[in-house]
């Protein structure tokens, strides 16, 4: 059909904390978890985070097909039940939009306004992708593996299918799953039913939802969003390197009561538990959180976590003491990489892993 959204008008020039229509709209169609959910090792079902470029499909699952083709020595489809007979696996697995934290870089990028939210663990039911893999047996000359989902939109003028790439030597170092369940029931039609792929430490964009193919392709896969997004770049020319791996981050369940539209706290002076998550790229293992009070640090108790790819729970105590306060969290994984105190910079506003700051409040008991 023809396009008419060839040529795209330029995105507004954003003011910091000023948001239009159109981004509104989108915070309307995407959702972030509930921070107070951040108090469980598994996000509760339906409050996961949400994003959604185009629109959600809603495939058939008796019907649907998964095919493996391209540069396969013997490419195959398999269909629902199929897949289900196959060895299964449940893996809890933290995902975080890559674009979470965007609203707190400045100057801001034009587009989802994704605060601290965009976060979560499911247990999410499958199996594994590697020995399909080796089944359709990639040829000598397949350099990497594409998977492609149903929804289809545009962006910047470009109309694709939401896909994505990995090269066979990342696929070997990935314990890649190819999911039908979450958190013990079929996948919702909004995070990828009937099929998706999970890549466990990676940003959530890897993790493919409404998956209809797997090819194995002899060239550096060109999809739009490889290519064109999902890129650290420091300024609009700039080609950029691929979003990843998840940064270190932590987040803590904000404490005491909050106002309505500021969602600053009100705790009572004494003793205060404060508690969250932090989690690390690539299966790394948190080795550290610190809680700060107006900058003054103190190490928090690690709680443990339910797998290598999930959150680590963590608690300290604060003794609160009767004024406004600025308390914030932030982690150490086993590389020594640590949560930065101001948002580092990126083009497109990905990638933010400063530490959580939330105001707090504290009355005279």
């Amino acid at each position: 059909m023809s396009n008419p959204f060839q040529a795209p008008a330029p995105k507004a020039t954003t003011t910091d904390g000023v948001y239009d229509d159109a981004e509104r709209a989108l915070a309307n169609r995407n959702s972030g978890t509930l921070l107070e959910t951040l108090a469980l090792d598994v996000t509760p079902t339906g409050a996961h985070y949400l994003l959604t470029h185009f629109d959600t499909p809603i495939l058939d699952a008796a019907s649907h097909r998964l095919r493996f083709h391209g540069a396969f020595e013997t490419p195959f489809e398999l269909t629902l039940d199929e897949i289900c007979a196959l060895p299964q696996v449940t893996m809890p697995v933290t995902l975080e939009c890559a674009g979470n934290g965007r609203s707190g870089v400045s100057p801001r990028r034009y587009s989802m306004p994704w605060g601290y939210e965009a976060a979560g663990t499911y247990e999410w039911t499958g199996t594994p992708l590697a020995p399909l893999l080796a089944r359709a047996a990639p040829r000598a000359e397949a350099v990497e593996i594409t998977f492609t989902g149903a929804d289809f939109g545009y962006d910047s003028g470009c109309g694709h299918y939401f896909g994505r790439s990995l090269a066979l030597e990342q696929l070997e170092a990935l314990d890649v799953l190819l999911v039908h369940g979450m958190n013990g029931l079929p996948l919702l039609p909004q995070h990828g039913a009937p099929l998706r792929i999970v890549v466990p430490g990676w940003y959530g964009m890897a993790s493919v939802k409404w998956l209809t193919d797997i090819e194995a392709v002899t060239q550096p896969y060109q999809g739009y969003q490889q290519v064109q997004t999902y890129r650290y770049r420091e300024h609009a020319e700039d080609p950029g390197r691929p979003v990843t791996e998840i940064r270190v981050k932590s987040l803590m369940v904000p404490p005491g009561a909050p106002d309505w539209v500021s969602r600053a706290r009100l705790v009572t002076a004494g003793a205060v538990e404060v508690q969250g998550k932090a989690w690390s790229g690539g299966g790394r293992e948190i080795v550290k959180v610190e809680l700060g009070v107006d900058g003054h640090w103190q190490e928090a108790e690690l709680t443990g976590r339910t797998g290598p790819y999930a959150w680590t729970g963590w608690r300290a105590t604060w003794h609160a003491e009767p004024g406004a306060h600025l308390l914030q969290c932030r982690a150490t994984d086993a590389s020594g990489a640590q949560q930065p105190l101001e948002p580092p910079w990126d083009h497109s506003g990905f990638g933010n892993n400063a530490a959580h700051t939330v105001e707090v409040h504290v009355a005279q008991r």
